[in-house]
Order: C-alpha cells, then structure tokens, then sequence
C-alpha cells in the first residue's frame, strides 16, 4: 500500500461531515483531511477554524479543480448528490456519497457507468453494516444458530409526535422522507444478509398529525422472499416506548430480540474519538435475547454483542480499494438496487398493492 495518504475533500460541513465522516478519516493515517467545501461560515462554525491547515473552499467547482485531491466525500442534502458526484467524477476524484445514493435507481446508473467510464471508484456510505449489533445477528444467522429464518424484523422507531425540524428529511423534496432517510439503513441490512427480495409491499406516509402535506415520516415496508422468508422494516415517529425494539429475528431453531440502537452515533455526537478506549462497546444491559430449544423446552439467554469492527472498518476498505487491494466498503450496484426497492415500495403505497421486483427491474 502506498504511503503517500490519501487527499480527502469533504462538500458540506453539517451533521453528516462533523460526525460522521471526518472523525473517521482523522483517526486513520492512510488519509488527510485537505479541504472543507463550505459556502458560507459563521462565527461560530467554521471548517478553517475547527481544523487548522485545511483548505477551505467556497465551491464545488473550486474544489474540484484542485489537482491534489484524491478522494472527495459528498455530504450535502440528497437531492444536491447526483449533480455533485458527476462534478468530482469527472474531475478524475474518487467519491464516497452519503447515504441515500441518489433520488432514483436511473439516476444511480448513470453515476456507476460515470465512474466506470472515468476509472474512478465511487461508493456509498451505509455506514449501519458495522453497526455491533448488526454484526451480531449477522453471526446468528451465518453460524446456523436460529436455523431457517421465516422472519426479520428491523425498526427505527421514535417517539416523536410533535412537529419535525425543517430539515430536508420533513420536506416533500426528492429523496426526502423517512423511507429514504432510515429506511435506506434497514432495507440495506436485509438485502446485504438475504439478497433481492421477490416481492414488496409498502405503506409509506405520515403517522404525525397535520403533518404538512406530501410529507413522509415513517413507513413500513414488507420484503417477501422466493422461500417463504418475510423480512419487516419499519421506521415510525409515534412508539411511546421506555426501550424501543431494534431486531426480533425467528428461525426454526430459535430467535433473536434486541432492544436499543448501536451506540456509535451518540458516542460520535458527544465528541468521543473513534479511537478512544470503549468506543462501539455497547453496555451489557443492552444485549439481546437468544431463544433456543432445548429439547421441547424454550431457554432464553442474554448474548452479549459481539466485538465492534466499527465504522472505521468502512474507511479501512476503502483505502485497500484505493491502493487497489480489494472492493469498495459498499458498491455502488447495491445502493443502486438498494434504491429501486425503496422506489417500488412508494409505487406499492401508492397502488395499495404488492408489486414483483422482477417486473421493475
């Protein structure tokens, strides 16, 4: 691996850049955080401020024409992703694009073949396929230990009835929505474990009262698979509950239950390092049940979460990829297919019907 590191830009100095993607490339030698694009500073938030040395563009198109850069991180709002991405490409940078990819599964093919047609790697930032609990249960499933799986269910439910921020997530814009806000997190857990699914049936819309109209705040999304498995995905704003149910997961030989979101997000919010001693380490008392028989008797028992690989591990890939030793962390083709699921799970809203993912490909 080359010991030159990798130029890093990031467009966007919100929540996503500030948590989410320089604290990680921080932590790793094999990159260096080169600019920030931000348009318009404050005060009290500057990317210059906040990391001395680093340039601060004002444009995309500035940034862009920065021959030292390698690796450019899009950030910003989803519906900004598809124009931005296609300036870094053809630009010759590699690029990592926050999650959702783009508004439409169309869109998202034009931007694989971009990058095919340049020579430059392009993925996407499902950060939540490190997520320890995640890991967990992946291991469940790999390991044999519920046998076969006839349900999964995965939710990212809140208890948050009032009126939302105005943020792109509350606003009838493109990629707009809790579908392809948290939904992206959960529908690519199922299909990285499970693959495509057969069918789908969807139920997006508002749980919120008088919520502004065309607005889509929570959803639940039905994925039937060829054998018989139905996988659950459920992200609601209205679930008054003292803990909120993560994963329930049922197989023949046992289940799975598992209560709490992974920890990283709020350690990274706080300002813990991703270095810092404890970071991923969920407490005991948040564990899941594992359910097995034994015998004709039903035992539960508390299993510990496995050791976190973290979202670091995503950053570790791509800098294998990047000095050519391996694939991208997420491919481009699974958000790809990540978002034409999402897409006709509205479209199945919509019709009131189930529709085959075979027909829509």
């Amino acid at each position: 691996m080359s010991s030159k590191p990798t130029n890093v830009a990031v467009i966007g100095y919100g929540l996503s850049a500030k948590v989410f993607h320089i604290p990680l490339i921080l932590s790793i030698p094999s990159y260096k955080l080169h600019g920030i694009v931000q348009r318009h500073p404050k005060p009290e938030d500057d990317a210059e401020k906040d990391h001395s040395g680093v340039i601060g563009y004002r444009s995309v198109e500035e940034m862009v024409k920065d021959a030292s850069v390698d690796l450019v991180i899009v950030t910003t709002i989803p519906e900004t992703h598809v124009e931005l991405t296609k300036l870094a490409l053809n630009a010759g940078k590699h690029v990592v694009v926050e999650k959702p990819f783009t508004p439409t599964a169309l869109e998202a093919d034009e931007l694989i073949s971009l990058a095919k047609e340049k020579g430059r790697l392009i993925t996407v930032y499902q950060n939540r396929r490190w997520d320890s609990d995640f890991l967990t249960l992946s291991a469940l499933i790999k390991q044999g230990t519920l046998g076969r799986i006839v349900e999964f269910e995965t939710h990212f439910d809140r208890h948050r009835p009032g009126q939302p921020p105005a943020t792109w997530k509350a606003k009838p814009v493109p990629s707009s929505g809790a579908i392809y806000d948290l939904g992206t997190h959960l529908i690519d857990q199922v299909i990285h474990t499970f693959g495509i699914p057969k069918r789908v049936t969807g139920f997006v819309g508002s749980q919120r009262a008088n919520a502004p109209e065309g607005t889509e705040d929570s959803c639940t999304v039905l994925l039937h698979y060829k054998d018989g498995m139905m996988a659950t995905v459920k992200a609601g704003v209205v679930s008054c509950e003292v803990e909120q149910l993560r994963y329930w997961i049922r197989g023949e030989k046992g289940s799975f239950k598992k209560f709490h979101l992974d920890c990283q997000e709020d350690q990274l919010r706080s300002g813990m390092k991703p270095t810092d001693s404890g970071f991923a380490v969920e407490p005991e008392s948040n564990y899941g049940n594992l359910t097995t028989m034994h015998g004709d008797t039903p035992r539960r028992d508390i299993l510990p979460t496995v050791k976190p690989a973290t979202y670091l591990e995503y950053y570790h890939i791509l800098s294998r990829a990047l000095a050519g030793e391996g694939d991208v962390p997420v491919k481009a083709e699974d958000a790809r297919d990540l978002i034409q699921l999402i897409e006709l799970a509205r479209e199945s809203s919509r019709l009131g019907k189930t529709l085959d993912v075979s027909n829509h490909a």
